[in-house]
């Protein structure tokens, strides 16, 4: 198996190998999200598994998630310490400081591997849907969200029936262009040694699906 670096027979606990290619990496994952849904997962957070991956890290993915409290991303994945960096926003919007974080974890960590994971009954799409609705963008910082995320629902339209849940997945979509604009990111794809793959958590089921 790729990637895991469960207690050995012994009970010691060693860093995560590398994962270099971008298709063990999706595996990786994928297999991690099989192993959380089957009640059987490898990987306890432990602080023996910190301590192993203390020295250095060779993260395999760099996954952008919602905040959302239900979707712990190491853990829906279960991958243990140094496996995967993590960047979360409310429904996973993009800015700045996510591109560059996008962006280092490519060009200096050489992660094979962007995720885009988005959420079934996200809020922060709900609000985007009833604000185009209702005619009015929150004040502040919470009306940037709004902002990002409106194009998408605008491209399902708000008579459509399905919206919030079509919506989101438009905006996994957006995103997951965005993150093929990245810094360095083009000719790491063009080349082979990256790749942008874009996915729903179902928070009923625990399961991931792809989309790209």
């Amino acid at each position: 198996m790729t990637g895991s670096s469960p207690a050995d027979q012994a009970g010691t606990t060693t860093a995560p190998a590398r994962i270099a290619r971008p298709a063990d990496a999706l595996a990786e994952l994928i297999a991690g999200n099989r192993r959380f849904v089957s009640g059987l997962p490898e990987h306890g957070h432990e602080v023996s598994a910190a301590a192993a991956a203390s020295g250095g890290q060779v993260p395999h993915a760099v996954v952008l998630g919602c905040i959302d409290s239900r979707v712990p991303l190491e853990a829906i994945f279960d991958q243990t310490f140094g496996s995967i960096c993590v960047v979360r926003s409310g429904g996973h919007v993009v800015d700045r400081a996510v591109l560059g974080s996008v962006g280092f974890a490519v060009e200096a960590l050489r992660v094979p591997l962007i995720m885009v994971l988005g959420h079934v009954r996200c809020g922060a799409v709900d609000a985007t849907v009833k604000a185009l609705r209702d005619g009015e963008r929150p004040e502040g910082d919470v009306g940037y969200l709004v902002d990002e995320i409106a194009p998408a629902v605008n491209s399902v339209g708000l008579d459509d029936p399905e919206v919030n849940a079509k919506a989101m997945r438009a905006h996994v979509a957006r995103t997951v262009r965005r993150m093929r604009d990245v810094t360095g990111v083009p000719a790491a794809v063009a080349s082979g040694e990256v790749a942008v793959a874009g996915a729903v958590y179902d928070l009923d089921t625990g399961l991931v699906e792809l989309l790209t």
